[in-house]
């Protein structure tokens, strides 16, 4: 059973014919959700533009389905609000991170999940394969 999130992201996903790890990458998610990239010092969104720092192919992935996050998911100016729902809002979208850089229906069709096969299969480094993988494995047991 899935959460709300991981529905979400499945249906978005697979509504952009989006089904395999390969297939996530900045270049194929803007073009399929028809927006725009643009790489400057300090990341943020904006209308459908989504400003970037430039990374490793990682921390760019990581930093774009953050931002991304907040475009699909949020609204309003993050400047004008009140601190704990600015909170609010950056660890919604860090956990939505952690599910649409690795969904879960993405992970269960994998032979065997491990930390390994999370950074090989989906371009995210060791300590997001890792926190990923324990979210994975605690949902299976609990």
């Amino acid at each position: 059973m899935y959460t709300h999130l991981e529905d979400y992201i499945y249906n978005l996903l697979t509504s952009i014919n989006i089904t395999e790890p390969k297939d996530l990458t900045i270049e194929n998610v803007t073009k399929k959700l028809k927006l725009t990239v643009v790489y400057r010092k300090k990341a943020f969104r904006v209308y459908d533009e989504i400003i970037l720092q430039r990374g490793t192919r990682q921390q760019e992935w990581k930093l774009f389905v953050h931002e991304l996050s907040h475009h699909l998911r949020h609204y309003g100016s993050q400047l004008d609000m009140h601190p704990l729902f600015h909170d609010l809002q950056e660890w919604q979208a860090e956990h939505f991170t952690y599910h649409f850089c690795v969904p879960t229906f993405m992970l269960e069709e994998l032979k065997e999940v491990t930390v390994r096969e999370i950074m090989n299969q989906f371009n995210v480094d060791y300590d997001f394969a890792l926190r990923r993988f324990e979210m994975f494995k605690n949902k299976i047991y609990f």
